[in-house]
């Protein structure tokens, strides 16, 4: 008999999400846009994986969906959620995964709901199916679920199609539909960018009272470090398809220990409301492919030397709070604390 959602999410020491070695290649030439990346999520704690458009994050979500686009394919590396191993998987298996034990939300979230449907015969349907429930059982039970993820009467709501409601009501409907199965992961990629500050806030807090009540591991990829301080217990930061820097969200903000994140911070300029200058990041990322055996932030950095462009830079410990750091200069940048690193309040 397969574990229920609650048995499977509280197996000791098992991370929901485990992520090793991964490489992705995109295009005929197969030019490698994401190398070499590990990290697991936890049952109950949420991840942020953040970076600029382009950083790769979208790619790493989407391989953890086994929904690649055209062109894109995993070279080497392992995905696994709990103990099964997701990379191997037949599409017939992925039909057993998707909407049970892997919830996903996705921006604009009307383009993903089918406009002939009302919202409520789109939730009720998966659960017919998947549950066996009456067509009676599966409307109560959509009810329940929409009043859950705080629609207003929800009964009405369930007879509504997608162009009668606002955003933030559609990923609603999403995030209802996304964990109707209980899922032991739910990876929210850019869930919030299209809704507006008030909406975004609601559905932000909403996402971390479903991780609480639920178990649920959850993944949140987005380009908004403000969105992942104010959600996220750990933050991947990613980098022309590495990953950088992770570590606990709170010690991350407070104390970047990569030039990147700490250039990302600047950007996001976290707690200074009075701020009249807009930061930028010069330069571009590199193409995909075409970064050469070092460190691939060093021609934006301001701290390079000619030794992060010789060699691999590895990802390894940086400090006593499990922080991990891709930069050879991490070390000596804590200790100088240089005067222009970024500040920002508790």
């Amino acid at each position: 008999m397969s574990p229920s959602p609650a048995e499977r999410r509280t197996t000791p020491g098992r991370p929901a999400l485990t992520v090793e070695g991964l490489h992705i290649t995109v295009g005929h030439g197969r030019a490698e846009a994401v190398r070499d990346v590990s990290f697991t999520v936890h049952p109950g704690e949420a991840v942020g994986l953040v970076g600029e458009s382009g950083s790769g994050k979208t790619l790493i979500c989407r391989s953890v969906l086994g929904l690649p686009a055209p062109g894109v394919g995993i070279a080497a590396g392992r995905i696994a959620l709990g103990g099964t191993a997701l990379t191997a998987l037949t599409d017939r298996q992925w039909q057993g995964i998707r909407g049970s034990r892997l919830g996903a939300v996705f921006q604009d979230p009307g383009s993903y709901l089918n406009p002939a449907l009302t919202v409520g015969r789109q939730l009720a349907e998966p659960l017919r199916t998947r549950l066996g429930l009456s067509r009676a059982d599966a409307r109560a039970r959509a009810v329940e679920l929409f009043a859950s993820v705080g629609l207003h009467r929800p009964e009405l709501v369930h007879d509504r199609y997608p162009h009668e409601l606002s955003g933030g009501m559609l990923q609603r409907v999403l995030i209802a539909i996304a964990v109707s199965g209980e899922p032991d992961l739910l990876i929210a990629d850019e869930a919030t960018t299209a809704l507006d500050t008030v909406v975004q806030a609601e559905v932000l807090d909403l996402l971390d009272r479903l991780r609480t009540a639920r178990g649920l591991a959850l993944l949140l990829v987005t380009h908004d470090l403000a969105v992942v301080a104010e959600v996220c217990d750990r933050i991947l930061v990613c980098y022309a398809g590495e990953i950088v820097e992770d570590g606990p969200t709170a010690e991350v903000v407070a104390a970047p220990a990569h030039p990147y994140t700490e250039a990302l911070l600047k950007v996001a300029a976290l707690g200074d409301r009075h701020r009249r200058e807009l930061a930028v990041i010069p330069g571009r990322p590199p193409e995909a492919g075409a970064a050469g055996p070092g460190c691939r932030f060093a021609d934006r950095c301001t701290y390079a030397t000619d030794a992060c462009t010789t060699g691999p830079v590895p990802l390894r410990p940086a400090g006593p709070d499990g922080r991990l750091v891709r930069c050879l200069r991490a070390a000596e940048l804590a200790l100088q604390g240089a005067t222009d690193r970024t500040e920002v309040p508790a």
